[in-house]
């Protein structure tokens, strides 16, 4: 048996002020053949990695294709998108014929000719090796799962996780599917059942952690092979945008289309207690000046994770304005403040304009007299998992009594490394204020006394029912209709 992997993955965040382009997908590879060993520390690194042992323990070939990977931002520059498509298309096409097609994909990328460019791969790929091989694509949840994905791959599996620490798992499962389906010993069969919702779902907490454990819990039922939830991803704005429930069954369609529908239907039923209440910006800071210990608190609607920015500096101020003490903030990407600080020297003290520089969800830039603590070239951070993340040169500077980071490589903050490994002392602080929605939790809860995920301004606001969609074909959804399914 002959196995081909690839994968290509961005978020689109298409409210997103510019786009995505060869510098994104440069930040981490592309790398082009070569993910499993010279990029083994990057999420790509470590699925194309499984899927070359996993081949390698059942004596199969495996020939490993492109895998690339950029933050979340705008739509990606078409020719980016069809050059990188088209390097898989031509692998497939000159390195085959296979049996089994892997593929690590987002799910949510929209170059600028094309809405649903996971479909677009999928039916190309479709195309070349035909209808006897098996197809398989791991997802991100936030995806947008349309019917032009299901109809051309075997099978689709999304990580159940948020964060998605789980991603080597699914891809396990994925490759076993494939597999079986090759070889014929399992025919899978998929069902969606569209929830009417758009929303933001954590899966730590309830009711979507024991949701999750529902669907699990259904896949161990006979004939069931795999059961997902698509959060959607809210601010990309194509005609499939929205929650959906994906089942596989081993041949048996009604069995699939009910499981999905059981699970929607759950889900669905605790819509509302899914919706987030985060406090706005004062009131998290007094929640965080009443916690017996280190409050974490969650600068969400400025997350890089989710296509902004990462330069809205609003929470910095209101901690500067209250007094805060024993606090850190971070990252705030604002690479020309990087390089001034680098120039300055460690040590240095010097009037510093930071944030508030890629347009309006930035938001006004902050003037300060800031104390250059710590440079390093190439700082990272530990990501999902295993893996690692970049965050580029870097400065810790002090300003107002209140450590700051500021990054030149756009990311989220996943880990307490993102501090500590520019020398921030984390033990004694009180507030620990950082830029991400949910992933930071699967390592700072570890620290944290409180979590606060904070009402911030910026790109990605939780007020689904305002969302400016153009696109999405389907505008009765919870919440902005009480009840689209009409199932209280």
């Amino acid at each position: 048996m002959r196995v081909f992997a690839a994968g290509l993955i961005t978020e689109t965040n298409t409210f997103a002020p510019w786009p995505t382009g060869l510098a994104g997908f440069s930040e981490e590879g592309p790398f082009h053949g070569d993910a499993s060993t010279r990029g083994k520390d990057s999420m790509t690194g470590m699925l194309a990695a499984l899927w070359h042992d996993l081949s390698r323990d059942a004596g199969f070939a495996f020939v490993e294709s492109l895998f690339a990977s950029a933050q979340p931002s705008g739509p990606a520059v078409r020719g980016v998108y069809e050059a990188f498509r088209d390097e898989i298309l031509a692998d497939l096409e000159t390195k085959g014929p296979f049996d089994v097609v892997l593929l690590f994909l987002h799910g949510a990328m929209v170059s600028q000719a094309c809405d649903d460019c996971e479909g677009d791969i999928l039916a190309r790929i479709r195309e070349i090796v035909g209808p006897k091989a098996a197809i398989g694509a791991e997802l991100d949840p936030h995806c947008h799962l349309t019917p032009l994905m299901i109809e051309k791959a075997t099978a689709i599996v999304l990580m159940k996780e948020y964060p998605h620490t789980d991603y080597v798992e699914r891809g396990r499962e994925l490759f076993d599917i494939c597999v079986g389906a090759a070889r014929g010993t399992i025919k899978p069969v998929s069902r969606v059942f569209d929830c009417r919702m758009v929303g933001f779902y954590p899966t730590t907490t309830e009711p979507m952690r024991g949701l999750v454990d529902r669907m699990s819990a259904a896949e161990k039922r006979p004939k069931m092979l795999s059961v997902s939830f698509a959060h959607g991803f809210p601010w990309g704005d194509t005609p499939e945008t929205g929650s959906k429930v994906l089942a596989i069954s081993d041949g048996d369609a009604p069995l699939a289309e009910l499981t999905a529908a059981e699970i929607g239907r759950a889900i669905y039923a605790e819509r509302k207690a899914l919706l987030p209440g985060f406090p706005r910006i004062d009131a998290a800071l007094k929640i965080g000046a009443e916690t017996n210990g280190c409050a974490v608190l969650a600068d969400t609607a400025d997350n890089a994770g989710g296509g902004a920015p990462s330069d809205n500096v609003a929470l910095l101020k209101a901690m500067i304005e209250a007094k805060v003490e024993r606090a850190v903030f971070g990252c705030v990407w604002d690479p020309v403040s990087v390089k001034v600080c680098a120039e300055a020297g460690v040590g240095a003290t010097l009037p510093l304009r930071i944030g508030g520089k890629s347009g309006p969800a930035s938001g006004e830039p902050l003037d300060v007299i800031a104390t250059v603590r710590a440079f390093r070239e190439a700082h990272d951070q530990m990501g999902l998992g295993p893996a690692r993340s970049a965050l580029g040169d870097s400065a810790w500077i002090e300003v107002a009594g209140i450590d700051v980071v500021l990054n030149s490589a756009r990311s989220q903050v996943f880990a307490p490394d993102a501090f500590t490994g520019l020398g921030i002392e984390l033990a004694d602080k009180r507030i620990i204020a950082l830029k991400s929605s949910w992933h930071f939790q699967a390592q700072f809860s570890k620290i944290a006394d409180r979590i606060v995920a904070v009402a911030t301004p910026g790109a990605i606001q939780m007020d689904f029912a305002g969302i400016d969609y153009k696109k999405k074909r389907d505008m009765d959804f919870f919440p902005r209709v009480a009840d689209p399914l009409e199932l209280d």
